[in-house]
């Protein structure tokens, strides 16, 4: 049994070669899904979270990008500064905090920010802020 296998993927290292690494691709994936201490929620997720619990907006984005709107009642922290301004949040330390960006991927950096401080529940809004208006919901322009 050992000599075959060991004969197949001598004649076939190309398959074998392929087959280890998308065996190291989904492990690695794996593991990076399990060490991530946040979920992700679609904006419909969001609105749900928001109307039958008590919610925080977190907008991540840098100020030159909320000209275009953002949720109402947001609170604004560019990702960059989450880490030293992590302080401000402390009073929603117990409530869910929702963070977006413009496209979802900050927002993830920063939820990782939120978990190094203590805070558990925390979410990012898939998709961010495109995903939202491509929702047609509603954006404050203050």
């Amino acid at each position: 049994m050992f000599t075959q296998i060991t004969e197949f993927s001598a004649n076939h290292t190309l398959l074998v070669g392929g087959f280890v690494a998308l065996l190291i691709a989904v492990f690695i994936n794996e593991f990076k899904q399990a060490a991530k201490n946040f979920s992700s929620l679609t904006p419909a997720g969001a609105i749900q979270l928001m109307n039958n619990e008590d919610a925080v907006l977190l907008d991540v984005r840098e100020p030159a990008e909320t000209v275009v709107g953002k949720i109402a009642k947001a609170i604004q922290i560019p990702v960059g500064s989450v880490g030293q301004r992590v302080g401000e949040l402390d009073k929603h330390k117990d409530k869910n905090i929702i963070v977006y960006c413009k496209t979802g991927a900050r927002a993830g950096i920063a939820c990782q920010e939120l978990n190094k401080a203590g805070f558990e529940k925390v979410y990012s809004l898939s998709g961010g802020m495109t995903a939202w208006q491509e929702a047609h919901l509603p954006v404050s322009r203050k």
